[in-house]
């Protein structure tokens, strides 16, 4: 599933954290790492900057490499100059990347690094799957034995159903499927009570497609639920009750579409969810900035 990862990184604690995710995965899936530092073109600038030479970032780049490679892992050390998140983009599409690993701050809201401020443009406009790693994650290894898949039916959280039964199917992690059902909007009538079981069959059905195509993709422990209210607060209570280690979530992308649930709380669970976000783009999404 992971043939090729790619990871950016800069000196901040959550490149570093994304790194050792990376080279985890890798491990596990004996993927190929792109290891990629992007001076920004926008930043300041010394003569220290040489791209065809030792330059600092150069230097840096190639220490992470080394890293990866003493493990017996295939890495590509890269640096590129331009605006940083096209810079990300565009290397991923043309070396071909499986998966894009991003440390992101999260909570914190640090923007001093490079990194923090991007992550979401290339989960936004990323058409490979893009793993969001928290600054303050745990150091080492990381391990996904608890996996969240909230769902909705759209296209989108359909997408996210392939990468979650790779990873599950490898980590032998249990995968929670859930629906949030957003009732915000509605009354108490009887209009409304018939709206609700409405949705609630929408969720129902949600829960259960996406169960039924993790077990043919072989997963084997699969929990699901249907729950009430605010959705990102849904998932973000739903990774505290079931000490989840990752969330799998489809994104729309570039529409920008505010249809389906997913389409509009993506970024908030990226921005607030205090374990990795692997994002997925829609298939069908268009390509509009």
């Amino acid at each position: 599933m992971f043939d090729t990862i790619l990871v950016p990184i800069d000196d901040s604690p959550g490149s570093e954290r994304a790194f050792e995710a990376a080279v985890t995965l890798a491990k596990q899936y004996g993927s190929a790492v792109h290891v990629l530092s992007v001076v920004d073109e926008h930043g300041p600038r010394t003569d220290e900057w040489d791209r065809d030479g030792d330059s600092p970032a150069a230097a840096f780049v190639d220490e992470h490499a080394d890293a990866v490679s003493a493990d017996g892992i295939d890495v590509t050390p890269a640096v590129r100059e331009g605006v940083v998140h096209e810079e990300i983009l565009d290397y991923a599409d043309e070396s071909g990347v499986d998966l894009v690993v991003m440390g992101t701050h999260g909570r914190t809201g640090v923007r001093r690094y490079l990194l923090g401020s991007v992550t979401e443009k290339v989960v936004r406009l990323s058409d490979v799957p893009v793993l969001s790693v928290k600054a303050d994650a745990e150091a080492g290894e990381v391990s996904f034995d608890d996996i969240l898949l909230p769902t909705d039916g759209s296209s989108g959280a359909e997408a996210a159903i392939e990468p979650t039964a790779a990873l599950a199917s490898t980590t032998d992690a249990t995968v929670h499927v859930l629906s949030a059902v957003d009732t915000r909007s509605l009354g108490i009538d009887v209009g409304s009570s018939v709206i609700i079981d409405e949705l609630e069959s929408v969720a129902d059905d949600a829960v259960a497609t996406a169960s039924d195509r993790l077990y043919e993709d072989g997963v084997d422990a699969v929990k699901t639920a249907v729950a009430h209210g605010i959705p990102y607060q849904v998932i973000l209570q739903a990774i505290d009750d079931n000490d989840v280690d990752l969330v799998v979530i489809g994104t729309h992308g570039r529409t920008g579409i505010d249809r389906y649930l997913l389409g509009s709380v993506t970024e908030k669970i990226v921005r607030t969810a205090p374990v990795p976000v692997l994002t997925v783009r829609s298939p069908d999404a268009g390509d509009e900035a």
